[in-house]
């Protein structure tokens, strides 16, 4: 036996990510006790700057965004009860096919053994029982969200012992009910075109593909406010124009798909740590 404390981890791309994706989790794991580790990739320079200002438009200071991101990250952390903030602080790569891509430093391009490496030594030192990260795709094909899956899935396989694995994910009925919520809620909602409605309709998975379903309806309040601490990036946080109430009604299920397990913990479940407790 040991008096190691369970333990979660989550391995996202930037700041605000965490509330997204995992907000609920950890929120709930924290509440009963386990420890959670949350690692960021990115400095989140290609946000938002102060009034809104866009990467590349005159005014736009990465480092003083980043510098206001972590002070948001932090606060973030604080309303989720997160155990252990780690940062690895490679600069945003922006979206696909912007220049940031390429830069010296972004996280994209960064060789993946590197990365990997360093996140290596975290898995080390919290030997964490649940890992969560993205799929391959980075859920909808963000280049930092893709490399933080091959840095998760390349450390991992550096280490020991083996924990149990999770990437994020959505259930593809959940999924039409956010595109309803969108246009009930976005006054300047248009339609998508025929390509970019077919994107759309890949994200996610099919319900009946999702092996995980965790209940956290009771810290949605905790989760939209984790997402309000990312203040400087309201305008792009669709999701704050709910309220508490309608966001919990929406986003009070977190699913995963479990791509690597050490239990046999028969599935659909609905508990990260079924078969560790």
């Amino acid at each position: 036996m040991t008096d190691r404390p369970l333990t979660l981890m989550a391995v996202h791309a930037h700041p605000d990510d965490e509330a997204t994706g995992t907000g609920g989790v950890l929120a709930r794991y924290a509440a009963e006790g386990i420890r959670t580790v949350l690692v960021t990739c990115t400095d989140g320079g290609c946000g938002d700057g102060p009034g809104g200002v866009k990467p590349g438009e005159p005014g736009h200071d990465p480092a003083a965004v980043a510098l206001m991101r972590r002070r948001e990250l932090e606060a973030s952390c604080e309303v989720l009860k997160v155990s252990h903030l780690e940062t690895l602080d490679y600069a945003d790569s922006g979206m696909m096919g912007w220049p940031n891509n390429d830069a010296p430093g972004s996280f994209w391009r960064t060789p993946v053994e590197e990365g990997a490496a360093r996140l290596a030594e975290l898995l080390r030192r919290y030997r964490p029982d649940v890992v969560v990260t993205y799929d391959e795709n980075g859920f909808y094909g963000h280049p930092d969200h893709i490399q933080a899956n091959r840095i998760t899935m390349a450390a991992l396989a550096m280490t020991s012992p083996t924990p149990k694995v999770y990437w994020t994910t959505a259930p593809r009925s959940m999924m039409q009910r956010f595109g309803e919520t969108m246009r009930e809620f976005g006054a300047d909602w248009q339609e998508p075109d025929p390509a970019e409605a077919a994107a759309m309709a890949e994200i996610g998975l099919p319900d009946e593909e999702i092996t995980t379903w965790v209940d956290t309806s009771a810290f949605g309040a905790q989760k939209f406010d984790a997402l309000a601490a990312h203040a400087s990036q309201g305008e792009n946080i669709f999701f704050l124009k709910m309220g508490r109430q309608r966001f919990t009604e929406l986003m009070g299920v977190e699913t995963f798909v479990r791509v690597q397990d050490t239990t046999g913990a028969a599935v659909p479940e609905n508990d990260l740590f079924a078969g560790l407790r």
